[in-house]
């Protein structure tokens, strides 16, 4: 609902597009809002952008959601505003129940080189602290981009929030880019990022977190595949959107004929390009696979 963006993240998908991509108008939003009062299709909404919070009516949207039946409304954000507690209160009253907020790093450092934005961690942490205090009753989603400048830095997110009750869930994404090039070499090797994605999943479940993967190989998870959910909601935008999204050539996989997975996506044409297309580290499922480590 908005393609506005007030940071500059290195591994921003969208940022080449942004400038003529055009926000779900009013009508369509409408209709949304229409076939949950008639038909309550729906449990939840995620309002989302680019960055959804530099639009002046959020908290009027959320209350539109709110009274036609959405029990759940989500706000996907970059987090900085929330450090406003007049804002944040508007918010809540209006009836968002979830934030779902991007955590480029582990420290302010990296996360403010990854943003290109100059005290983005302080006011982002600031408004998940805000939340902690005053608001424990609503539900954080914390969102990592896997790169070449964030992947080893993925143990550290978790242990960032430890004492966070209200982060009940951490998220990461393996970066790919919309095109058929690793155009800012930010894809990192699989062999490279699993071991500190492994650690980052077993330190959420210690601390009784939920987690979710998306674009890793499902056999590469061991024991943790179930964590892999490429599923995504029903998602309405702009359709010049998927022109650019479809060039990133998902399904590359050696294995692909014979594999048996439902929920993986394989490898990127801009991964392959850089990296090959790992046939000796990639297995494929039988019908009968188990949960077992990969060797």
């Amino acid at each position: 609902m908005e393609f506005r963006c007030n940071l500059r993240c290195t591994h921003c998908m969208i940022e080449g597009t942004m400038s003529h991509l055009r926000p779900t108008d009013d009508d369509q939003f409408e209709a949304v809002l229409q076939t949950q009062r008639d038909e309550g299709r729906w449990i939840g909404i995620v309002l989302t952008g680019a960055e959804i919070t530099l639009r002046s009516d959020l908290p009027e949207i959320a209350t539109r959601a709110r009274d036609a039946g959405f029990q759940r409304i989500r706000v996907q954000t970059h987090g900085m505003q929330l450090q406003r507690r007049a804002y944040l209160d508007r918010l809540v009253e209006a009836g968002v129940t979830e934030f779902f907020v991007s955590v480029t790093a582990a420290s302010e450092a990296r996360h403010d080189a990854i943003t290109k934005v100059s005290g983005s961690w302080r006011r982002m942490r600031a408004g998940l602290d805000l939340i902690e205090t005053h608001y424990p009753e609503l539900a954080v989603i914390t969102n990592t981009v896997i790169t070449a400048e964030s992947f080893l830095d993925l143990p550290g997110v978790v242990a960032a929030f430890a004492d966070h009750r209200t982060v009940v869930q951490h998220e990461f994404w393996n970066f790919f880019p919309m095109e058929e090039i690793d155009r800012n070499s930010l894809c990192v090797p699989l062999a490279e990022v699993m071991p500190p994605l492994r650690a980052a999943i077993a330190a959420a479940h210690a601390a009784g977190r939920l987690v979710e993967v998306k674009h890793i190989p499902e056999c590469l998870l061991g024991n943790d595949r179930a964590v892999l959910i490429n599923r995504q909601p029903q998602l309405i935008i702009d359709e010049d959107f998927w022109t650019g999204f479809d060039r990133n050539g998902f399904h590359s996989c050696p294995h692909r004929a014979i594999c048996t997975s439902g929920e993986c996506l394989g490898l990127t044409t801009a991964y392959v390009r850089r990296f090959g297309d790992e046939a000796r580290m990639l297995r494929p499922f039988a019908e009968a696979t188990t949960l077992t480590e990969p060797e």
